[in-house]
């Protein structure tokens, strides 16, 4: 029986959970609506940037070496580069679909990245969560409907990749020597974010132009969403338990149904409904008997 003080925690841990889901969703809903305005690669560049700049403050107060052999590190090398084609993956699939579709798909990393522990890490993976794994993909066939009217491969294919690159870069993260500063983990990160940005930039339907003012501040608002975003999660982590605080990270979704419904007119179809349920369901199941499995072995 948990104490009311563990209660408490988890419940504070789910709070800034969903704060955090909060946070990216809105960060995605704002990057979609300048994308009319402003090109992907300008927008990655811009929001990598500030992002950059941030954690590059951090990271010099906390005296985190910043050039370091480390960086040549092969798992920090796969991580960056796995964090560029995640981001050119994200970006383009949320510019091209729908932003509850494109949110519904990515709900699929963690399957992914299960997948990626069992056949690269050497992770023993039974047939329950291979069962909930597949439903979950079969999840996102049913979201896009691929012999249907209006099915576009291409951005697809970008949601794909960003899933499959970003499961890459968690299970290339746990391949990091704990020498090596976190804090400069998260500036490589956010530079790599930047190299993403450029490299896309010879394909902007805009060309090279600097954003007008009202873009250039939604751009720092974007970009401090998802920098929130990411220290609420980190906070979230450290006061409740994981098993307890995890089913809140799917609150994106919701979070992401109501933003396209008020900024898009985006509604729901009953595939996409039944889709979205099928991926977030195997999701928490899969982590549920991840969370049984730990528990056995540490007994």
């Amino acid at each position: 029986m948990n104490s009311p003080g563990l209660q408490n925690d988890n419940l504070r841990g789910g709070l800034l959970m969903t704060l955090a889901m909060a946070g990216f969703a809105a960060e995605d809903a704002l990057m979609k609506l300048l994308s009319d305005s402003v090109s992907v690669g300008v927008l990655i560049l811009l929001v990598g940037g500030f992002s950059t700049c941030v954690m590059l403050t951090v990271a010099l107060r906390k005296g985190a070496p910043l050039f370091s052999r480390d960086f040549f590190h092969p798992a920090v090398l796969i991580r960056n580069l796995c964090e560029m084609l995640g981001a050119i993956g994200f970006v383009t699939a949320l510019v091209m679909l729908s932003l509850q579709m494109a949110s519904a798909l990515f709900q699929t990393l963690p399957l992914a990245i299960t997948m990626g522990a069992a056949v690269f890490l050497g992770e023993k993976v039974g047939w329950r969560r291979w069962t909930a794994v597949a439903v979950g993909f079969v999840g996102v066939l049913v979201i896009l409907r691929p012999t249907g009217e209006g099915f576009d491969a291409f951005a697809a294919g970008a949601s794909m990749l960003s899933v499959f690159a970003l499961a890459a870069r968690d299970l290339a993260t746990r391949r990091i020597p704990a020498r090596i500063n976190s804090t400069s983990l998260a500036v490589w990160g956010m530079f790599s974010y930047m190299v993403a940005g450029a490299l896309l930039l010879p394909f902007g339907a805009h060309g090279f132009d600097l954003p007008a003012p009202r873009d250039l501040a939604l751009i720092v608002v974007i970009a401090s969403c998802g920098l929130i975003g990411y220290l609420l999660l980190i906070a979230a982590s450290r006061i409740g338990e994981i098993s307890a605080i995890m089913p809140f990270r799917y609150t994106r979704l919701i979070f992401a149904l109501g933003l396209g419904a008020l900024l898009f007119g985006e509604t729901p179809d009953l595939y996409m409904i039944i889709g979205s349920a099928m991926v977030v369901g195997s999701g928490v199941y899969t982590f549920l008997r991840e969370r049984y499995h730990a528990s056995k072995r540490a007994a």
